[in-house]
């Protein structure tokens, strides 16, 4: 369980794929000081992706990523030198800041306009149709883990507002028109709105 508020970006060192059928893939992500005190098993949401430390080195963790994971999140794009969002999981007792986040990827949404405003930054994103269903104007969303409230809702495109802060301490700050971003719908409307 996670929250939505990122902690920092890690770096990642290397990332293999079985390229001949994308069907796992081994990541390697300098966490900094968000590696102390983790160990193996612990569940880290990397943009947003609820993933397990497999091996860890000082501050370097290893995370095993299964071919479904990446056909429905943006990992499968990651590269050595990217950077990503960073979030450990929930301890019991701690103050929820953001949404309850379970780090399962709904699927990609694709930026199409990034508009400067004088205090935030307004994102829009298209998200695919079975998407846009769970989705309310003022509700909330994660994208690429960050947790966010929807400003419009317009079919299937959504816009976020960044303020500076939160585009200083994630991964948002280097998007560009035409990226993919994590989506993960929020849980509860989800299970207002599913029929499935």
């Amino acid at each position: 369980m996670f929250t939505g508020i990122i902690e920092g970006q890690g770096i990642v060192k290397k990332f293999d794929i079985k390229t001949q059928n994308r069907s796992a893939a081994k990541m390697g992500i300098d966490l900094g000081n968000l590696a102390k005190g983790l160990q193996i098993g612990d569940s880290v949401a990397i943009n947003g992706v609820c993933l397990t430390a497999t091996h860890i080195s000082k501050k370097q963790a290893e995370f095993e990523i299964i071919g479904e994971t990446l056909k429905k999140t943006n990992l499968g794009m990651i590269k050595s030198g990217d950077k990503v969002n960073i979030e450990r999981s929930l301890k019991v007792g701690e103050r929820m800041e953001g949404h309850f986040v379970l780090g399962h990827i709904d699927g990609t949404g694709k930026i199409i306009k990034i508009e400067k405003l004088s205090k935030e930054i307004k994102f829009w994103i298209e998200l695919p149709k079975d998407l846009a269903r769970f989705v309310v104007k003022k509700g909330s969303i994660t994208v690429d883990g960050i947790s966010l409230t929807l400003i419009d809702v317009l079919k299937n495109k959504i816009s976020i507002c960044i303020i500076p802060h939160t585009m200083k301490i994630t991964n948002l700050g280097s998007k560009k028109i035409g990226d993919k971003v994590n989506i993960e719908t929020d849980i509860l409307g989800k299970y207002a709105i599913s029929k499935d």
